[in-house]
């Protein structure tokens, strides 16, 4: 069997529910979809300051488990409101154009607070 290797878990909520935030596989990290709470449960009002901070979760949980940016191979970004796509687009380009990944962005109805406006997960192939 491949060992897998998992971050710690950043709430109750995973153990609860009995899901992984990022999870590696090999030369594989995949990254759970991720919302921007600070530590004090606050969220940002703006859709693209979300953005941001979900990028730089994801790179955080990446190099966790061994990679880097350098390694993002697919991002999936979910927006609330589709008028939200072009701030969120603009993070993406921020944190990850440099590595060029391929990218999906849809409008989606809800999420699972009303204060989130993106969720991200990405995935990334490690160079041994």
């Amino acid at each position: 069997m491949t060992d897998r290797r998992r971050i710690p878990s950043l709430s109750p909520f995973e153990e609860e529910i009995g899901f992984t935030r990022a999870l590696r596989v090999g030369d594989r990290i995949v990254v759970s979809g991720t919302t921007a709470t600070r530590p004090d449960g606050t969220v940002p009002a703006d859709a693209g300051e979300q953005a941001d901070m979900c990028f730089a979760e994801i790179i955080r949980h990446i190099e966790t488990l061994g990679g880097s940016a350098a390694d993002v191979v697919r991002v999936r970004m979910f927006v609330t409101d589709i008028a939200d796509a072009d701030a969120v687009s603009a993070a993406f380009t921020r944190a990850l154009k440099a590595t060029r990944p391929t990218g999906t962005l849809v409008a989606i109805a809800a999420l699972y607070r009303p204060e989130w406006k993106v969720e991200i997960e990405a995935e990334a192939v490690v160079s041994e």
